[in-house]
C-alpha cells in the first residue's frame, strides 16, 4: 500500500520543499570525483563512525549494521563512537576545527549546509550516481540535500525520515473519558484534563532543555498555518499568531507539567512519557523503539499534531537523518561501502523498524512491519493527506542550527521562567534569522 504511494506522498513534500529551496542553491551540479583507497582492495583498512544521538536502544542497533557490515566485508573494520545527542554538534565543531574528524557519522538535515560550508564533508555525488541506491532512495529527500547547500552537491545520504507527532497513553485517555486531540483548543483541553497532580501525572511534557527550539517551532507553524518567510521577505517567526501560541503553551509550565520541564531535553522527555509521569509528550515517530520497550501494547500510540483552524495538517520539509563521508578521510571508498550498506533494505529495516523511523530505501515499504505499524500509518496519514501545508525552514544558513541552539533554546527556558515575554523572545528570534540571511545573501547572491 505505502510503496504504490510513495511517490505521490512523501516524494510529493519533498518536491514542494525542493522548488522553495531551488533559489538557494549556489554553485554547480558538478560530481566529485572519489579517489582510489583500500575499500576496492584486499588490504585491510579501518574507518570510524560517529552516532550523534547513541543511547542504551540504538547504540546495539548501530552495533549490529557494523557487524553485518563487516561480516560482508572483511577487509574493512569499523570502529563505532556514540555521541549523546545534546553534545553531538559541538562535538562535530571542535572536530572540524581541530581537522580531527571522523570517516563516516550520523548527521542531521541542519547541520549540512553549514559543514559543507565548512569544506569539512566530501560531495558524494559521483559514489552514488554509480551506485544501485540511485535508484532506491527517495530522490527528493536527496534533492532536498542537494538544494540547502550552497554550492548544490550532495553530502548526506538520508537512511531515515521522520514526522513530528504527538505519543499519548491511550488507557490514559480511555478512563478518563478525554477525546483525543485533532484541533489545538482540544489539545490544550486534553492537557488540562489528563493533569492530576494529586496521582503525580501530568497532561503534558515541554521539551524546555537541549533540542526544545525544533519542537517549538514545529508547534508554531502547525499552530498558524504560515509560510517560514512573508511575501515581502521578513521571517513569520514573531507573527502574532506564533506570539498568542507561546504565550499560551509556555503557560502551561508546571501547571500542567513537571516542574523539570525547564531543563529536560530528548530522553528525560521521552522518560516521563514511559516511566507513568505525562500523559502526552510531543515527539516524533522516531521514539516508537523506546515506547515499545516500556509500555504494553494497546495502552500508547501516536497522533498527528493538531490541525489549524482550517482544518490542515502542517509538516516541515526536511526532517531526516543522513550518512555523510568526512572529506578527512583516507578510505573515501571503504566509507562509502558502509554509507551504501546503512542504506541498504536489510539495515535499513533494521533500523527503521526498531526506532520507529520511515525507511527512504522504497524496497523497504514492501516490509509487513511497514504495512502493520500505526505510527507508520499516522506518518502517511499526513504526507498522503492532499491538504497538508508544508513549510520549510533556511536550513542554507550556516549559523541556522546555531540559531536554534544558542538563542531559541535559552529563549524558551527565560520564557518559562518568566524571565522573558514570549514577545520579547520571538522578536529576539526572527532577528537572529533575518540578520543571518541578510549576511547570506550579501556573500552569496550578489
Amino acid at each position: 500500500m505505502f510503496k504504490k504511494k510513495w511517490t505521490n506522498s512523501v516524494l510529493a513534500l519533498s518536491i514542494a520543499s525542493g522548488m522553495l529551496l531551488a533559489g538557494c542553491s549556489g554553485g554547480d551540479e558538478k560530481a566529485s570525483t572519489p579517489k582510489d583507497s583500500g575499500g576496492n582492495s584486499d588490504e585491510p583498512v579501518k574507518i570510524t563512525f560517529w552516532d550523534e544521538n547513541a543511547s542504551p536502544e540504538r547504540t546495539p542497533l548501530w552495533e549490529e549494521v557494523i557487524k553485518q557490515f563487516e561480516e560482508s566485508n572483511p577487509t574493512i573494520d569499523v570502529e563505532y563512537v556514540g555521541i549523546p545527542n545534546k553534545s553531538a554538534k559541538s562535538k562535530y565543531d571542535a572536530a572540524i576545527a581541530a581537522n580531527d574528524t571522523p570517516d563516516v557519522g550520523s548527521v542531521q538535515t541542519t547541520w549540512l549546509p553549514e559543514f559543507a560550508i565548512r569544506d569539512a564533508l566530501l560531495p558524494l555525488d559521483e559514489y552514488f550516481s554509480k551506485s544501485e541506491l540511485k535508484d532506491k532512495i527517495n530522490s527528493n529527500a536527496i534533492d532536498i540535500n542537494k538544494k540547502i547547500t550552497q554550492d548544490g552537491k550532495l553530502y548526506g545520504i538520508p537512511y531515515a525520515q521522520n514526522l513530528d507527532t504527538i505519543w499519548i497513553r491511550t488507557d490514559w485517555f480511555e478512563e478518563a473519558g478525554v477525546k483525543e486531540p485533532e484541533t489545538f483548543d482540544e489539545f490544550f483541553t486534553a492537557v488540562e484534563k489528563m493533569t492530576d497532580k494529586e496521582n503525580g501525572r501530568y497532561g503534558y511534557t515541554i521539551r524546555g532543555g537541549a533540542g526544545g527550539s525544533f519542537q517549538l517551532q514545529r508547534l508554531m507553524f502547525a499552530y498558524s498555518g504560515l509560510d517560514y518567510f512573508a511575501e515581502d521577505g521578513t521571517v513569520n517567526i514573531n507573527d502574532p499568531k506564533h506570539v498568542e501560541f507561546v504565550e499560551k503553551y509556555l503557560s502551561y509550565y508546571e501547571k500542567y507539567t513537571p516542574k523539570s520541564d525547564i531543563t529536560n531535553g530528548y530522553k528525560e522527555m521521552i522518560a516521563g512519557f514511559d516511566t507513568g509521569v505525562v500523559a502526552m509528550v510531543h515527539h516524533n515517530v522516531g521514539s516508537y523503539g523506546e515506547h515499545k520497550k516500556s509500555l504494553e501494547e494497546g495502552t500508547f500510540k501516536t497522533i498527528p499534531l493538531p490541525k489549524t483552524e482550517d482544518g490542515k495538517y502542517v509538516a516541515e520539509g526536511g526532517n531526516a537523518v543522513n550518512v555523510a563521508v568526512f572529506k578527512k578521510t583516507e578510505q573515501p571508498d571503504a566509507a562509502w561501502k558502509f554509507v551504501e550498506f546503512v542504506n541498504s533494505v536489510e539495515a535499513q529495516s533494521l533500523w527503521n523498524e526498531s526506532t520507529g523511523q520511515i525507511p527512504t530505501n522504497a524496497d523497504v515499504l514492501d516490509d509487513e512491519w511497514v504495512q502493520n505499524a500505526q505510527h507508520i500509518k499516522v506518518a502517511f496519514e499526513v504526507y498522503e493527506n492532499p491538504d497538508t501545508k508544508l513549510y520549510e525552514p533556511p536550513f542554507y544558513l550556516p549559523d541556522y542550527r546555531s540559531i536554534l541552539d544558542n538563542i531559541v533554546d535559552p529563549g524558551i527556558q527565560q520564557v518559562m521562567s518568566k524571565e522573558k515575554s514570549a514577545q520579547e523572545f520571538l522578536d529576539e528570534w526572527a532577528k537572529a534569522i533575518e540578520d543571518s540571511k541578510t549576511k547570506y545573501d550579501e556573500t552569496f547572491n550578489k
